[in-house]
């Protein structure tokens, strides 16, 4: 057998549980007007909960999960939660109602928060000096799941509001198969340890802010810029479809090339201009770039020009490994654990907020009794939040450099 195969399995693993919000982005607003009957404005407030409920599982359960892995053992965690995931999207494609498409939603949000027992498991078969290689290899898998959701979504959404899910259960199963073969235990009686609930609890890792000197000002932003920036997938098929009429083809598309963007911008580009204009000045002009972007699609009535906008509003997205850099300078070399702990719940909180605010936005600007008819209302709210974000940060930068 070969050494790379349970590699291979768990970066593929990754890329199932980061395709699990955008594979049904393209086609949500047709499946749940299928359920509900309802606007497509109303359709947005149902997204928003389905994606929140999503993301709250994930933010619950992660840690417990991960801890889970550390008592029972890697591979049975990761076998069950595949298991669970096949069967779940089975239940999607069948549902015949919104609320058991929720319910199914909050049981994928579970099957999904596999990411800490999947790096586990790399930092067990990894030698000390490949970890960092490997660990990036993470978030390509990331990166990947985000771009190929959205394209598989909206590709088989052409035949079907269900066939996504059916070729998600089959690809979910087939990896399944894949790790009963090829998986192996990595935890030994040497490093099992007890499973603890005070340790598996998410709000544990706020429990140490405050011993981080400067962190709480870099941690508001960095929320802040995460909660505008997660309006692609919270409110763009609405959006595209109210202001453009996309169908999901093209939803999928545009997300694609967004996600492909992404890639380039922080897995390339950020090594290019972090050396040569330093954290300050990439976040400096991250936050005045996605105003501007934020701003054009806001105001953009033009499908083509909106599609040509799409890739180039990633070129923003050198905030965040910018920021995460400064913060991690605000942390010591014991620290950095506990530090991308608090900046990983961060990020969830965001995720999960973010689109109930987004979608109730759109819901208001869209409906008909209010006559506004302004789809693109969300993007000024985030263009705002980027100029709230200007506005915390120029200070600090100003106290840096006098410093």
């Amino acid at each position: 057998m070969s050494s790379r195969l349970p590699f291979v399995f768990i970066l593929i693993t990754l890329v199932i549980d980061a395709m699990g919000i955008g594979l049904i982005l393209p086609i949500l607003p047709d499946l749940i007007g299928e359920l509900s009957g309802g606007t497509l404005g109303q359709a947005a407030i149902w997204g928003g909960v389905l994606s929140t409920s999503f993301a709250v599982m994930q933010f619950l359960c992660g840690p417990t999960i991960g801890s889970l892995s550390d008592r029972f053992g890697r591979r049975p965690i990761l076998l069950v939660s595949l298991a669970f995931m096949a069967v779940d999207y089975m239940v999607m494609a069948f549902a015949g109602s919104i609320w058991l498409l929720l319910v199914a939603r909050i049981v994928g949000g579970v099957a999904a928060a596999t990411q800490s027992t999947a790096t586990a498991f790399i930092a067990d078969i990894s030698k000390p000096e490949d970890k960092s290689k490997n660990f990036g290899l993470v978030g390509a898998a990331f990166g990947i799941g985000f771009v190929v959701g959205p394209l598989i979504g909206g590709a088989l959404g052409e035949f079907g509001t269900r066939a996504p899910f059916y070729a998600a259960a089959a690809l979910a199963t087939l990896n399944l198969i894949l790790g009963y073969f090829v998986l192996p235990e990595t935890v030994t009686d040497a490093i099992r340890r007890p499973f603890e609930w005070r340790r598996a609890n998410p709000l544990g890792a706020f429990k140490h802010l405050g011993k981080l000197p400067g962190l709480k000002g870099y941690l508001a932003l960095f929320f802040l810029y995460e909660f505008a920036f997660f309006i692609y997938p919270a409110i763009w098929a609405y959006f595209t479809r109210a202001r453009f009429g996309w169908e999901p083809g093209m939803v999928g598309l545009s997300l694609g090339l967004f996600g492909v963007a992404i890639a380039i911008v922080q897995g390339g580009l950020i090594r290019i201009i972090l050396p040569k204009f330093g954290e300050t000045r990439v976040i400096l002009y991250g936050f005045v770039f996605n105003f501007c972007a934020f701003a054009a699609l806001g105001l953009v009535t033009s499908g083509a020009l909106a599609l040509l906008l799409t890739p180039l509003t990633a070129l923003g997205a050198v905030v965040t490994p910018a920021l995460q850099g400064k913060m991690s300078q605000t942390a010591g070399a014991d620290q950095q654990g506990e530090l991308q702990g608090l900046v990983s719940s961060f990020r969830s909180v965001a995720a999960i907020l973010s689109p109930l605010v987004m979608t109730q936005i759109f819901f208001l600007a869209t409906d008909a009794e209010i006559g506004l008819n302004q789809p693109g209302a969300p993007f000024f709210l985030s263009m705002a939040i980027m100029a709230l974000c200007l506005g915390i940060f120029l200070p600090r930068r100003a106290l840096s450099a006098a410093v």
